[in-house]
């Protein structure tokens, strides 16, 4: 039985479209289940539509439709449960459409398709003899509705593409709020480096092909080297130099070309090499020389890529694209020319996965959590993003162009309007100071103008840097980094994390495979089971500070107080060994932790006794408290920041740390939010670390309205049951002060 639910599953997915799935999936399942009927109804416009049958009148397809109200099949929508039933005539809810011919049927057995608490439809068998299904039936069937439901979905969902009309195609999570009109450009995802042994059938064909895609491949690597060296990022610089040289003829290049010459594709040569050589290097005992098969995996798959998506990032400067895939990891957002990206689709990710904040972070409209986006036609279509609201539509009319370019000019001059008071301080009307601060990961990003309107740099994840190399970055590439960052916040405050990796922020050198990452090995973890580089990196951020009272370091994903005390002594043995040997005039730098892992809140008092600060990281304390993985996009919605429950929390916290003397600040997506830089406030947080696109308008905002109101609100906020309701309660307030536009 279970191989022929697979096969029945794997059937439907690979159909070409919904109606032809539908067909197969009628003809097999009365074949399983030796029936002598069965029938499909897929749900449109709250109506249910005879979609496919083999039993019933063929002609009748397509032209029944039922109510949720009405009949048996109607009866299964609407308690979303199945109904088996030995006589279907006398059940009261039986209603007879002649022209299906029904007549000679008697058993009934029917089960609902259900997508992530979405009904899709009704599956339906029928036989002429009176006799109940038996329960392998009955589990048999709905297990295969349980199982086809995502694919009919996206079926369904690629089936309503019109070129000429508007349509809402796909929904996602927003994960980046704004809109963005440009035309789609769909990558399959990561290329994979192993691909199947396939046999040259023209050599000098497949010879030509690979010198293509490695000229092509060395262009964009050249074109990358120049960008990051205009701005001044030597050591990405250093990278994509190293890569060219790879594709020398005297490199991999060469050894790609051979194994062409011995017989085989391009692609099928390129994956033997690079396979070859990494399992060589990973073999070695030389770490330097382990490092380098993480090279020769990152330019398989550059090759790869041109090979196999030919000429998908070669456009044109003044043709922003919409950018359509499976995945945004952050090695593809960096490579990806920045003018050229208007907006981003993913099928995987959450609203805070490391890919949607690094989308907040440039600005880049974003939504996640997209099914099926890849299965549909929609590559060089027209599209308008609507990633505030979660929608993707595809070939809008010209007048629905109009409207969201009317949209984008309104939301153009809203930033401008908050951007003029941004060298204002953030002060309340009635004198409460806010210190808002910036999250930081990209060099680029601190010298922009906006960044000017910060206090200093909340949250400067270190992390960036790593994920940008092909390797652990050395001591002295660190402090050049650091340094920078410590220069572009011109004496201000500089919180710097260390090294906080796993979870949705993997290392392509560093690859941690676990079956639950968020609750593994990352964060400080991952530091203080490898000393060596955790005190390279505490080393370096020493350096880099100087005699300087700017630095502030921050521990993450910290768990328990031994974790605090073990960091601390590292800390303090760099410190010593610098001051004594380096320099004389080194300054201790305040540390604090990410309040993140819930059983912190219950022993701040602890953490008090031993660190400077606490900064918590909304993102990870909610997902942790509501036991949601904010990655997930079948769980996604559950994923709520205004939950009431998380907002006790938060205001907790705050309490605990003003009772004991502890520094308190927020850095999570919460901060950067308006309804959460209110309530935020309101508990008594002072200090807000959010993306720089979100800086001005928090600030326009907290310039108009008064910290005693904002107490009443939060008051309130926390006696209601969800955070719909908590969202809502906001909403209601910045419209009687005329200020709800600001959360748009």
């Amino acid at each position: 039985m279970l191989n022929t639910l697979r096969d029945i599953t794997q059937a439907v997915a690979a159909a070409r479209d919904l109606e032809a799935a539908l067909e197969l999936l009628v003809g097999q399942i009365k074949a399983a289940m030796s029936t002598q009927c069965c029938s499909i109804y897929i749900l449109d416009k709250n109506e249910l539509v005879l979609s496919a049958t083999d039993g019933l009148e063929p002609s009748a397809v397509g032209r029944v439709r039922m109510p949720l109200t009405e009949g048996l099949v109607g009866l299964v929508a609407e308690r979303e449960e199945a109904i088996n039933l030995a006589d279907a005539r006398a059940h009261p809810r039986f209603k007879l459409f002649p022209e299906v011919a029904e007549e000679e049927y008697r058993a009934f057995l029917a089960a609902p398709i259900i997508y992530q608490k979405q009904l899709l439809g009704v599956i339906v068998v029928q036989q002429p003899s009176a006799r109940q299904f038996s329960e392998g039936e009955e589990a048999f069937l709905m297990t295969l509705a349980a199982q086809l439901a995502m694919a009919i979905r996206g079926l369904k969902q690629k089936a309503s593409v019109k070129e000429d009309q508007l349509q809402i195609l796909f929904q996602g999570t927003p994960a980046s709020n704004g809109i963005a009109i440009a035309h789609a450009l769909v990558l399959g995802g990561q290329i994979s480096l192993e691909q199947p042994d396939q046999t040259a059938a023209d050599i000098p064909n497949e010879l030509e092909r690979l010198k293509t895609a490695i000229e092509r491949c060395r262009n964009t690597l050249s074109t990358l080297a120049q960008r990051f060296d205009r701005e001044q990022d030597e050591e990405v610089v250093s990278i994509f130099s190293a890569l060219q040289l790879l594709l020398e003829e005297a490199s991999l290049g060469g050894e790609y070309r051979d194994e062409v010459l011995a017989g085989w594709c391009a692609e099928s040569a390129v994956s033997r090499v690079s396979l070859r050589y990494i399992t060589q290097f990973m073999a070695m005992e030389d770490p330097y020389l382990k490092e380098r098969a993480s090279d020769i995996r990152d330019l398989g798959q550059k090759v790869l890529r041109q090979l196999i998506e030919p000429e998908r990032l070669e456009l044109n400067a003044d043709k922003p694209v919409i950018l359509v895939t499976r995945e945004a990891d952050t090695t593809l957002l960096a490579e990806f020319p920045r003018q050229k990206l208007a907006g981003i689709v993913t099928e995987l990710g959450g609203v805070n996965s490391h890919a949607a904040i690094l989308a907040r972070a440039l600005g880049v409209p974003a939504i996640t959590g997209v099914d099926q986006v890849l299965a549909a036609d929609i590559d060089k279509k027209l599209l308008v993003l609507n990633a505030t609201r979660g929608q993707l539509m595809v070939s809008p009319s010209p007048a629905v162009v109009g409207e969201y370019r009317s949209l984008l000019s309104a939301e153009r001059a809203l930033q401008r309007q908050y951007a003029r008071e941004l060298n204002l301080p953030a002060e309340t009307v009635d004198g409460k100071r806010i210190h808002l601060y910036m999250n930081a990961g990209l060099l680029s990003g601190l010298a922009s103008e906006i960044a000017e309107g910060a206090d200093g740099i909340g949250l400067y994840r270190t992390e960036i840097p790593f994920m940008l190399q092909q390797r652990f970055p050395s001591e002295s590439e660190q402090v050049k980094v650091y340094r920078q960052v410590l220069e572009a916040a011109s004496g201000r405050p500089v919180v710097m994390r260390t090294l906080d990796v796993g979870g949705d922020k993997p290392l392509p050198y560093f690859p941690i495979k676990e079956e639950n990452p968020f609750l593994g090995w990352r964060g400080i973890r991952l530091s203080l089971d490898h000393p060596e580089l955790f005190l390279v990196q505490i080393r370096a951020m020493l350096q880099a500070s100087g005699s300087g009272e700017q630095l502030h370091i921050l521990l993450p994903m910290v768990s328990n107080l031994d974790e605090i005390d073990q960091s601390l002594e590292y800390i303090e043995q760099a410190y010593s060994e610098l001051k004594s040997d380096v320099n004389p005039e080194l300054k201790r730098p305040k540390v604090g932790i990410m309040l993140e892992v819930p059983a912190l809140l219950f022993q701040l008092d602890e953490v008090a006794k031993r660190v400077d600060f606490v900064s918590v990281g909304s993102n990870d304390l909610t997902q942790y408290l509501l036991a949601v993985d904010r990655n997930n996009p079948r769980v996604s919605a559950l994923f709520d920041s205004y939950h009431p429950g998380i907002l006790r929390s938060l205001k907790q916290a705050r309490e605990t740390c003003r009772q004991y003397g502890l520094g308190a600040s927020v850095c999570g997506e919460l901060a950067g939010e308006p309804g959460g830089a209110l309530l935020l406030v309101a508990m008594g947080y002072n200090r807000l670390s959010m993306n720089q696109g979100s800086l001005a308008r928090i600030n326009y905002l907290l310039r108009r309205v008064r910290s005693s109101e904002l107490e009443q609100l939060l008051a309130e906020a926390l006696t209601l049951r969800s955070g719909s309701e908590v969202r809502q309660l906001v909403h209601d307030y910045l419209g009687q002060r005329e200020l709800a536009a600001i959360l748009n």
